[in-house]
């Protein structure tokens, strides 16, 4: 008799659907948050771009770690043992908790040089921009790392539909915040920047609120009785660390990048920061069945139905596909419209469509096999390899051809994505490898 599958074809529905919902509506608010600010002006979507890539930065560190509190406690849940998920879930708060309200301390601290460090001579209307959207923005981060690790909770159990119905309300909130501040009271960068933090404190306390309640799996309350589980957090560091090292990394080259766009004018730094959030755009559904797959994955490493991890993985890279294709056509489409919103430049519009065209051409072939199965391979503890593979071909290739590219032949930003697309394509040769060579099913995460 044929064994049963871990997850029905219902049971993935009802996991990914909410958070490829979530993903693209994340994505499409901040889009539109890009639209408001780019009417305040070049230097205003320039400053937040820049700052963003800072902001990137530390929020996928945080992310990461959440995403090791997922693995951690999805494969405790596949073993069934729920007391040991629980305390898991409890000391990803108490990590998170800390690490970030240090980094935001130093942050606030050293704001001032560290915008002049990254970004050097800017034109000055951009560098005030930056240093008041960058303080504002600070404040949040303790907020969205609580808000990550409590939806990693929630996701490490398989409820992807509260996180959702969360990140719905607060990115509403959101917009109608940067509406009002804004354009009602006219407070341009500081007006996106305080509806950004206060739309990141109402989404910790929401999740906080709904993880207090004894009728489900996974519960966290009395939070001053939490006390250090050196064993735990050395479980939780062990994934989370390596994520956040390739998160890291790939930011830092993103900066490293940006750093070089910077130097090119205003009118390719609101080019590729456009075409930055279509890109973003056009992958972000597919990121959400990515993230699913890690508690897919997680939960049959943890009940040792390793078989199942293999079957999971190609059935959501497939899927991941198709919705590449789809979401890469739809942008193009409305890459045209969103800059003409925007009130964009002309020539920076031109610029950003000629990007996003070649994008749309390559991005179907290469990205899925780049991405996806890495999500799973990460879940079944394979995270050095991961980390690994991510800098080498980040920095190798995305950053050392484009910085190459712009100084000595004077590509302008299409060098970003002639780097990015030859990146994507040694990641998929590589993971490929990786994912039929098996290797990846012999680690262990939890004991």
């Amino acid at each position: 008799m044929e064994k049963k599958h871990m997850f029905s074809n219902r049971d993935l529905r009802k996991l990914l659907v909410p958070l490829v919902v979530e993903q693209i509506l994340n994505s499409l608010m901040g889009t539109a948050d890009s639209i408001m600010v780019s009417n305040v002006g070049s230097a205003a979507i320039s400053a937040v771009s820049l700052v963003d890539s800072i902001n990137i930065l530390v929020i996928q560190a945080f992310y990461a770690l959440a995403a090791g509190g997922t693995i951690i406690c999805s494969q405790y849940i596949g073993q069934e043992d729920h007391k040991n998920a629980n305390r898991s879930a409890k000391q990803l708060v108490f990590v998170v908790t800390t690490i970030s309200i240090a980094v935001t301390l130093l942050c606030l601290a050293f704001r001032f040089p560290l915008l002049k460090l990254i970004f050097g001579q800017v034109e000055p209307a951009v560098m005030s921009a930056a240093q008041i959207y960058f303080f504002f923005t600070t404040l949040s981060f303790p907020f969205i790392a609580l808000y990550d690790a409590g939806s990693s909770v929630y996701r490490a159990q398989g409820n992807t539909k509260l996180p959702m119905t969360i990140a719905i309300v607060s990115n509403g909130l959101n917009i109608c915040g940067n509406a009002i501040l804004i354009w009602g009271f006219g407070l341009g960068v500081a007006g996106a920047a305080i509806a950004t933090l206060g739309s990141r404190v109402i989404s910790a306390v929401a999740v906080f609120i709904f993880l207090r309640k004894k009728d489900q799996m996974l519960v966290i309350r009395d939070y001053f009785k939490i006390r250090p589980d050196l064993k735990k957090i050395k479980m939780i560091l062990a994934v989370g660390v390596p994520n956040g090292i390739e998160n890291a990394m790939f930011q830092f080259g993103k900066l490293a990048i940006q750093s070089t766009v910077s130097t090119l004018g205003t009118v390719a730094i609101a080019a590729q920061a456009m075409t930055n959030i279509m890109e973003n755009l056009n992958g972000i559904a597919a990121i959400g069945i990515g993230i699913g797959l890690m508690t897919v994955v997680g939960q049959c490493m943890g009940a040792g139905r390793k078989e199942e991890a293999v079957y999971y993985i190609k059935k959501l890279t497939g899927l991941a596909e198709i919705v590449i294709i789809i979401s890469c056509l739809a942008v193009f489409a409305l890459t045209k419209p969103i800059t003409y919103l925007g009130g964009m430049e002309k020539e920076s519009a031109d610029m950003c469509f000629y990007m996003v065209g070649w994008i749309t051409l390559v991005k179907p072939f290469v990205w899925t096999l780049a991405f996806i199965p890495a999500y799973g391979l990460r879940a079944a503890g394979d995270v050095k390899f991961s980390m690994a593979t991510s800098c080498v071909t980040m920095w190798v290739f995305r950053v050392s051809l484009c910085i190459f590219l712009c100084r000595q032949f004077g590509f302008g930003p299409m060098a970003v994505w002639i780097g990015m697309f030859t990146d994507w394509t040694m990641r998929a040769i590589i993971f490929s490898w990786r994912f039929f060579s098996k290797k990846w099913m012999y680690h262990k995460v939890v004991s």
